[in-house]
């Protein structure tokens, strides 16, 4: 696995999720007080960014705009229709105060 720095952690507003490119792909890194998440940006449904939704931060949810299905943030799998089908979530981290996400070194993960 390698490591990539996506940001500083005061960067991110707590309780926000925020598009970030890794590896060619988009990934949501989420904020909840001083913990990070990173899953997929697109939903599974629908082409669209799960960023831009509504975040659940006490059930560690979040909410695709277009259609309102919920992920969980943790495992990516989908909570409720229309989605039926898992997002990708990577390991992401605070490391002296950078957010970093881990990615497979061939792409394949991110």
């Amino acid at each position: 696995m390698s490591a990539v720095t996506v940001c500083r952690l005061d960067e991110l507003a707590p309780g926000s999720a925020t598009r970030f490119q890794v590896g060619g792909r988009a990934v949501a890194v989420i904020r909840i007080v001083d913990d990070v998440y990173a899953i997929s940006d697109i939903c599974s449904h629908a082409d669209v960014s799960l960023s831009e939704g509504e975040l659940f931060c006490d059930a560690k949810e979040i909410e695709c705009w277009k259609h309102g299905s919920l992920f969980s943030i943790e495992t990516g799998e989908a909570l409720t229709l229309p989605a039926t089908k898992p997002v990708p979530v990577f390991v992401a981290r605070v490391d002296n105060g950078d957010v970093v996400i881990d990615v497979e070194l061939n792409g394949a993960s991110v």
